[in-house]
């Protein structure tokens, strides 16, 4: 059974069109805390989904300052995970399974 800090590792999966085309290649994009590290996030995948991780790399997005009616505000930092998967595993994310 997966440790409950598993489900607080990924958040969510991201569903855009240029992480569809990354599925081609094997990979999945995952939404993840800003404190998860390479290590968390392969262990997660791995006991989540019951796959094989070969690599992990992250990215952070800086949270853009936009006005909404006259006011300022601010997004919030983003932290993405790519997740490059063993040849012959798969995660399909876009049907909900």
């Amino acid at each position: 059974m997966p440790a409950p800090r598993h489900y607080d590792t990924i958040i969510a999966p991201v569903i855009t069109e240029k992480s569809t085309l990354l599925s081609e290649d094997n990979k999945v994009v995952f939404k993840v805390p800003l404190s998860a590290t390479k290590k968390d996030i392969a262990e997660a995948v791995e006991e989540l989904f019951k796959v094989k991780v070969k690599a992990v790399n992250t990215l952070i997005t800086k949270g853009k300052t936009k006005r909404f009616r006259g006011t300022l505000g601010q997004r919030s930092d983003v932290k993405k995970a790519v997740v490059t998967l063993e040849e012959g595993h798969s995660i399909d994310v876009t049907t909900g399974l």
